[in-house]
């Protein structure tokens, strides 16, 4: 194996010839079913390109109407109320594990600048989180470990199976992003955890099929094999933010049944991945911008219904969508409308029977909890809700176009201004980015530009304006938004330049990209 990335400060601690002896262990024995099933995903968007659909499968049919459950909640994740998210730096892996959620989602994917730096450092924060090990003292602040028992449980979010980590090699060719940021904490992690009364945990993202969680099983059965883990240790929650996943959520959480620890409902990615499955078929999938699209929109209460259905049935957590709300101190009336907003929002969802929900800033723990504790009580759950009046069919998950909203030119230019600021960023190194009081991430990049390629393909014309969406104008909103930009403190010009080509790139050409990410990574040093 073969590391190309520098081995900056400490990194040697993590990049041990064992550890990435285990890593290219992984890679050898499972990267070419990833291979393949990545080639089925190109497959399938050809069919639907084609004119073909998405539906329940008839030939996992037996496994939706058999008896069986998931593994029993494991030690720590009983109860789990609130769910905070964030990156692994050092300031983010103290807050988030001090700030009173009973789970932190640890971000090595969407909230992640996958710099080189960044990966391996957070697999160092995350150790030394472990290790009581992660104190600092910065701008006059000190940021120190509450006791062991008044910390989040720790859930790491690897990358996703369509990323490289150009940086590890493994006889000439680049380790899945996922084996990399999974295989080294499990090897350094996972026993720690143990120790601790917990367990190795994850968050499973952009699956898009039921044979996809086979792999990450069958990852997690010889990982737990290699270095002698009891099987079913791992548990793994999946999110479900693609669109054909929605169709294979009972078979996905069979397929990690011994690992299983539920699945959640990823809301914007699942938006981008809906553009990007029925990009060819017209208006009939295409969404109003955004900001109005909400989670009462018939498509995506489908969504939510069934994704808590299945999972009660079958004994696994639901997990709610997130409030990526950001406080302000300075404008206490735009923060009563937004709080007010999370908390109907997390109010629907306890009231759906949800286990609980993510929020992205610790200010919005206590009002997450406060609505789930309203429901549960002293319950860790609401497992015993198993919601057997919802009936959802493969037409009420296809029902885009009954999704109120407008298209403006508020709505295209906030899409334009958030995948400006936020690409800026990520090419900077950061990946969770606050931008106009709400916490962005690549999610919410991906629908912007999606959103924008949509539009322009399908001969819209703006609600306020009567303007029609074109390359013309986008590029127009593009120099004035840089314009504004650049009177801004912090203004990078080069970074913005990199942001601007990348996004006219993803959002402007003909081809549609498959992932932002993609390109971006290939511009990262």
């Amino acid at each position: 194996m073969e590391i190309t990335g520098p081995r900056l400060d400490r990194f040697d601690e993590i990049l041990t010839p064992q550890a990435l002896d285990f890593v290219a262990a992984l890679h050898r024995e499972f990267d070419s079913r990833r291979l393949e099933l990545l080639e089925a995903r190109q497959a399938r968007q050809a069919e639907l390109s084609a004119g073909g659909t998405l539906d329940f499968l008839p030939e996992t049919k037996e496994i939706r109407e058999g008896d069986w459950q998931v593994a029993s909640p494991a030690p720590g994740l009983e109860d789990r109320r609130v769910e905070i998210t964030g990156p692994v730096d050092k300031k983010m892996t103290i807050n988030a594990l001090n700030s009173g959620a009973k789970v932190w989602l640890a971000d090595f994917e969407d909230a992640n600048s996958p710099l080189w730096e960044n990966c391996v450092a957070g697999q160092l924060n995350l150790r030394d989180a472990l290790d009581r090990a992660i104190d600092f003292e910065t701008g006059g602040k000190s940021y120190a470990l509450r006791p062991d028992d008044e910390l989040a449980t720790i859930v790491v979010r690897p990358r996703g199976w369509h990323l490289d980590e150009k940086h590890a090699n493994v006889d000439g060719r680049p380790v899945s992003a996922s084996l990399f940021d999974f295989g080294l904490y499990f090897f350094h992690c996972a026993q720690r955890q143990l120790d601790k009364g917990k367990g190795p945990y994850f968050y499973l993202p952009k699956m898009e099929s039921h044979l996809e969680a086979r792999l990450w099983n069958d990852v997690f059965t010889r990982a737990q094999e290699l270095l002698g883990i009891p099987h079913g240790t791992i548990r793994a929650t999946v999110l479900i933010e693609t669109y054909p996943a929605a169709f294979e959520m009972e078979e996905i959480l069979y397929e990690l049944r011994e690992h299983s620890a539920g699945l959640n409902a990823g809301r914007w990615d699942y938006l981008f991945s809906v553009i990007k499955k029925f990009r060819t078929r017209g208006r009939e999938f295409l969404l109003p911008e955004r900001n109005a699209v909400t989670m009462t929109a018939p498509f995506m209460r489908a969504y939510t219904e069934l994704l808590v259905r299945t999972c009660h049935k079958r004994g696994a957590h639901a997990i709610g969508g997130m409030a990526a709300f950001i406080p302000s101190r300075r404008d206490p009336e735009v923060n009563a409308v937004a709080l007010e907003k999370v908390r109907a929002d997390k109010t629907r969802e306890s009231g759906d029977g949800f286990d609980g929900s993510w929020v992205a800033h610790p200010d919005l723990v206590p009002i997450c909890r406060e609505v789930f504790d309203g429901v549960l009580g002293e319950r860790p759950n609401q497992l015993d809700r198993l919601r057997e009046d919802v009936a959802v069919s493969a037409a009420d998950l296809l029902s885009v176009s009954e999704t109120p909203g407008d298209i403006t030119e508020t709505g295209l230019r906030n899409n334009v201004d958030v995948a400006l600021r936020y690409l800026a960023a990520w090419m900077g190194g950061s990946g969770a980015v606050a931008i106009h009081n709400l916490m962005e991430d690549a999610a919410t990049a991906e629908i912007s530009r999606s959103q924008i390629w949509q539009w322009i393909h399908n001969d819209i014309t703006l609600a306020d304006t009567g303007e029609r969406v074109t390359k013309e104008l986008v590029e127009r909103i593009i120099a004035e938004e840089l314009e504004q930009a650049a009177k801004e403190p912090g203004y990078d010009e080069k970074l913005f330049g990199q942001a601007t080509a990348l996004f006219k790139e993803v959002a402007l050409d003909d081809d549609f990209a498959e992932f932002l990410t993609l390109p971006a990574y290939a511009r990262m040093p």
